[in-house]
């Protein structure tokens, strides 16, 4: 499973991991699925359409079962939506991802097409998800799980010995996942030389793309994200932990969006992720910052090449990139057919770019599949894809703000909860944002893995000692105070 999300980030991101806790009854994630409408349950009828669903593209699929595809997703995970198979090849490399054909088994204009449209993504809050589908579905029928024959869209991309495209074709197909692993198992079995021998190529291939991204002028940033996770009988907030596998395997996706972007470019019709190139006072205030901090930053060097040679676990390297994310705004979808958009790149990623791999758990990517799929096979894009790509980008921005908001509602009332009972303790911080009149600092206290507000006026850049002030669960909300 990749992360919904549309940038990796480069190796060694991971921090150490704050240790507090609170228990069970200190939080409850109920509220924060009653303000944002969230309703795990489906119709009678939705469920009706997931029983007697059927694959209505039986007829046209390959058969691909004989092919040794993996898959690689978070422990427990069981909406499997990619499967991967990566060789070496004396010329460069062979990549075949299979992702779920959820297209085939959603009847469209059907109950539970008219649900899926009305939720845009699965929700992810720390006691469970609020799914896209169903999960007979997401989690049974359509799922790659391991050693069943399951339908999907299977790509397969050519690249050369740097790892660039050289040709991409998708088609749909009947495959089988023969193992599953997660990025810990992925990244152990690495370190010992012990890969499966499908994805044995992965960390070459990985670190090549890696730095193709640099070339091509993505960015990327290596700040903390947080989770709210299980502990016990309660719950804490801690620093993602993050492996050079998770970063491979985002790898795998980004090139397979990267290509369906360009297949459907190329075409003249599909749905993009787009951003904006950053803007010029944006680059110029982060050279600033980057002046002020110390950062050496070579003449000529692009914005990409600067961030990827910082060490992230500097609190200069930290302010950086917390100032950087001025230059990712604008983020958007982009639906077209006949006519290009403007926009067609997406910044944060180099180039053009488009979902398609996430098809169990966002919206979006079935219908940019059945445009690839299309496309690929020379047909004309079904009638029911080409209608609804209008309405996409207006569904997936809401969706996106959502789920957002969600997760932020989430690790906002886990640190007001676990810091609730010390007000007027003293923390070490890193001050990620100086005060600069529009808004107040921000601050990094690492002992708890929370990022909050801090009145007062320190010093960007500086380690210094804060002081709990304030800890609203209600308010949902966590503010510390310089000097103390």
């Amino acid at each position: 499973m990749e992360r919904l999300t549309d940038t990796p980030r480069t190796p060694g991101a991971s921090r150490t991991v704050g240790l507090a806790r609170v228990t069970a009854t200190d939080v409850d994630f109920c509220s924060v699925r009653a303000e944002f409408a969230l309703e795990e349950q489906f119709s009678a009828a939705v469920l009706a359409e997931v029983a007697a669903a059927e694959d209505v593209c039986r007829g046209e699929r390959v058969d691909r079962t004989a092919l040794p595809l993996v898959t690689i997703d978070p422990p427990g995970s069981m909406d499997l939506d990619q499967a991967v198979h990566l060789e070496r090849t004396a010329t460069g490399f062979v990549l075949h991802y299979a992702i779920a054909d959820v297209g085939a088994v959603v009847r469209p204009g059907g109950a539970l097409d008219l649900a899926a449209r009305g939720r845009g993504q699965t929700v992810y809050l720390p006691d469970g998800s609020v799914p896209l589908h169903p999960r007979p579905l997401s989690e049974g029928s359509a799922s790659l799980l391991p050693e069943l024959i399951r339908p999907a869209a299977l790509w397969r991309i050519r690249l050369d010995s740097d790892a660039h495209p050289i040709e991409a074709t998708v088609v749909r197909a009947l495959v089988r996942s023969v193992a599953r692993f997660d990025y810990a198992t992925v990244q152990a079995d690495s370190e010992s030389g012990a890969l499966h021998p499908s994805i044995a190529a992965l960390p070459e291939f990985g670190r090549l793309r890696a730095a193709a991204a640099v070339a091509r002028g993505a960015i990327e940033l290596r700040l903390p994200e947080q989770r709210v996770v299980p502990d016990g009988d309660g719950w804490r907030v801690e620093i993602e932990p993050r492996t050079e596998a998770d970063d491979w395997n985002a790898e795998v996706s980004l090139l397979t969006g990267m290509c369906a972007a360009r297949m459907m470019l190329d075409a003249g019709i599909g749905v993009l992720r787009t951003m904006p190139p950053a803007a010029a006072s944006a680059v110029a205030s982060l050279r600033r910052t980057a002046s002020a901090l110390g950062v050496v930053w070579p003449d000529g060097a692009a914005v990409g090449d600067v961030l990827a040679g910082l060490d992230p676990n500097t609190a200069a390297s930290l302010v950086l990139m917390t100032e950087a994310t001025t230059l990712l705004r604008g983020a958007d979808y982009v639906a077209f057919d006949g006519d290009l958009p403007d926009v067609v790149s997406h910044s944060g990623i180099g180039g053009p770019y488009a979902h398609v791999t996430a098809p169990l758990r966002r919206l979006s990517d079935r219908f940019a599949a059945e445009v690839c799929l299309a496309v690929s096979a020379g047909r004309q894009v079904p009638g029911w894809a080409r209608e609804a790509l209008p309405g996409l980008p207006a569904l997936m921005r809401a969706s996106d703000t959502r789920a957002n908001r969600v997760d932020r509602a989430c690790v906002d009332l886990t640190e007001a909860s676990l810091l609730a009972g010390r007000i007027g303790e003293v923390f070490d911080a890193t001050v990620l944002r100086a005060a600069n009149g529009k808004r107040g600092a921000e601050v990094f206290v690492p002992a708890v893995s929370v990022i909050a507000k801090c009145a007062g006026d320190p010093a960007e850049g500086d380690e210094v000692k804060v002081r709990l002030t304030q800890a609203d669960v209600m308010g949902r909300s966590v503010q510390f105070a310089f000097p103390v």
